[in-house]
C-alpha cells in the first residue's frame, strides 16, 4: 500500500487553510499499520487528511508546520474508565437500581484534573458514575477539549451504562447484603425493562392498549437491551466475572468487563466469547482485597488467549498521567509493545463504539494526536503536546501548563476567587 493514495491525491494548495496543519519529519505510529520513520502527517479541519512517508505526502501550501523531528506522534489516548470532574458526585446513595441517572448531569467541565489528564496524552474519557450501586448511571464519552459538559460529548455517541457487582455496591441499609441479591436486582430490573417495553410496544399498535407511564430508567435499559448502550461493568474475582457473564447470557446486552483483575484466570472462556475486558493494573492503593490477585502478568495471558484488552486508569483512583506507565508494566508482564500501545488507542475505541471515528492515525478520522519525546513507553519520555480535533490543547514548552504535567498548580487556580485580597 502506498501511503500517498492514503492522502486522496496529493492535496492541493487550494485544500490549504489556517486550519491546516502538516508535522514533517515525525516518526508516525499509526497503530493500525506500519510504524511510519520520517512520516508528515496533515490534519485539516480536525481531521487526518494526509499520514504517510515524507517522500509521498505533500505538504499544502499555506499550511502551519511543525517541525516533530525527534518525536513520535501516535493517536490520542482513549481512558475507557474515570470518573475526571464527578469527584463527589459519582454516586447516589439514595437508591442502589439508578439507570435512569446521567453522569452528564454530575459533571464539572471546568476540573483542573482534565488539564491534568491531557497532560499525560489523555484526549477521550468515559466518565462514570460510581461502583457503589447495582445500576449506577449512564456514562458519557468526553472529549477533554475546553467548553462546556455537553460541547465535549463526543459526536454522535450514546454513552454506556455503568453496573457493578463484588463488595462494593454491599453493605448499608439501600444496598444487596450479598452478591447473590446483587445479581437478583440486577435481574429482576431487566425482566421489568422487558414488561416495560411489550406493554409500550403493544399500546404503540393497538390503541385500545393503555401505554405504561414513562420511566425513564427503563427505557434505558431497553436502550441496553436493544443494543444501544453498551454495559460497563465493574467486577474483580472470578466468581463475579462469571456472574456478569451468565447476566449477558440471560439477556444478550453487549459488554464490557472493567477492572477484571482475576480476568486472566478465565482467558479461555473469555476468549470464546470474543469478551472486551478493560484491565486495571493498578488498583486502590494500600489494599483491596479482591484487587488481591492483581497479576502484572495479567494482560500478557489475556493476549496470548486472543483478546485485544484495553488498559484504564480509574482515574482519580490511579492519575490519568500513570496510564502510560500502567501499559510499560503490562510489558514488563509480558505483553507485546504492539499490544500494550493497541490497549491505549484502538482497543478502548472498539469498546466505546467509537473506533471508525478515532484510536489510530488514518485519513478521515479526528485529530486527536500525542506528540512524545522518546519512546511512549519509557519512564524517561514526556508529552510534549497533545492535540484533539486539530486543536492544540496541552502544550510542555508553556511553563502554566507544564505544571499540570509536574505538578505544582493552585488550589487558587482551581477557585480564582481565593487568590484575591
Amino acid at each position: 500500500m502506498r501511503w500517498g493514495a492514503l492522502a486522496l491525491g496529493l492535496l492541493s494548495a487550494s485544500l490549504a487553510t489556517a486550519q491546516t496543519v502538516a508535522f514533517t519529519n515525525a516518526t508516525l505510529y499509526p497503530i493500525t499499520d506500519k510504524v511510519i520513520d520520517n512520516g508528515t502527517l496533515v490534519i485539516r479541519d480536525g481531521k487526518i487528511a494526509a499520514i504517510g512517508p515524507a517522500s509521498e505526502v505533500t505538504v499544502p501550501k499555506g499550511a502551519t508546520i511543525v517541525d516533530a523531528k525527534g518525536k513520535i506522534i501516535m493517536p490520542g489516548i482513549v481512558d475507557t474508565h474515570s470518573h475526571l470532574g464527578v469527584a463527589g458526585d459519582h454516586g447516589e446513595g439514595s437508591a442502589t437500581l439508578n439507570p435512569e441517572l446521567r453522569i452528564l448531569d454530575s459533571f464539572w467541565a471546568s476540573d483542573p484534573r482534565i488539564k491534568v489528564a491531557r497532560a499525560g496524552g489523555i484526549t477521550v474519557s468515559n466518565v462514570m458514575p460510581g461502583s457503589g450501586n447495582v445500576i449506577g448511571g449512564q456514562t458519557i464519552y468526553v472529549k477533554l477539549r475546553d467548553g462546556t459538559a455537553d460541547e465535549m460529548l463526543v459526536k454522535g455517541s450514546v454513552g454506556g451504562l455503568k453496573m457493578a457487582n463484588g463488595e462494593n455496591p454491599k453493605g448499608d441499609d439501600k444496598s444487596p447484603n450479598t452478591r447473590m441479591a446483587a445479581a437478583a436486582l440486577a435481574r429482576q430490573k431487566y425482566y421489568d425493562a422487558i414488561t416495560y417495553g411489550k406493554k409500550r410496544d403493544k399500546a404503540a399498535q393497538d390503541s385500545d392498549s393503555k401505554a405504561p407511564d414513562l420511566d425513564l430508567g427503563l427505557n434505558t435499559l431497553l436502550e441496553v437491551l436493544d443494543g444501544k448502550r453498551i454495559v460497563h461493568h465493574h467486577t474483580h474475582r472470578s466468581d463475579d466475572i462469571m456472574t456478569v457473564l451468565r447476566l449477558q447470557d440471560e439477556f444478550g446486552f453487549r459488554l464490557v468487563l472493567q477492572h477484571g483483575i482475576e480476568s486472566y484466570k478465565l482467558a479461555e472462556e473469555l476468549a470464546k466469547r470474543d469478551a472486551m475486558v478493560s484491565y486495571i493494573l493498578l488498583d486502590s492503593p494500600g489494599g483491596k482485597h479482591e484487587a488481591a490477585e492483581v497479576s502484572l502478568q495479567g494482560p500478557a495471558q489475556l493476549e496470548k488467549a486472543g483478546l485485544e484488552i484495553a488498559l484504564h486508569s480509574d482515574d482519580w483512583v490511579i492519575d490519568s498521567r500513570f496510564l502510560l506507565r500502567t501499559a510499560a508494566l503490562a510489558v514488563r508482564g509480558g505483553m507485546s509493545r504492539e499490544g500494550a500501545l493497541r490497549a491505549l488507542t484502538i482497543n478502548p475505541a472498539k469498546m466505546l463504539d467509537l473506533d471508525k471515528q478515532l484510536g489510530s492515525l488514518e485519513v478521515g478520522k479526528d485529530a486527536d494526536l500525542v506528540l512524545f519525546d522518546g519512546d511512549p513507553l519509557s519512564l524517561y519520555t514526556h508529552v510534549q503536546q497533545t492535540w484533539i480535533d486539530g486543536q492544540k490543547v496541552y502544550d510542555r514548552s508553556d511553563k502554566s501548563q507544564r505544571l499540570y504535567a509536574t505538578g505544582g498548580f493552585r488550589v487558587a487556580d482551581r477557585y480564582p476567587h481565593l487568590g484575591e485580597e
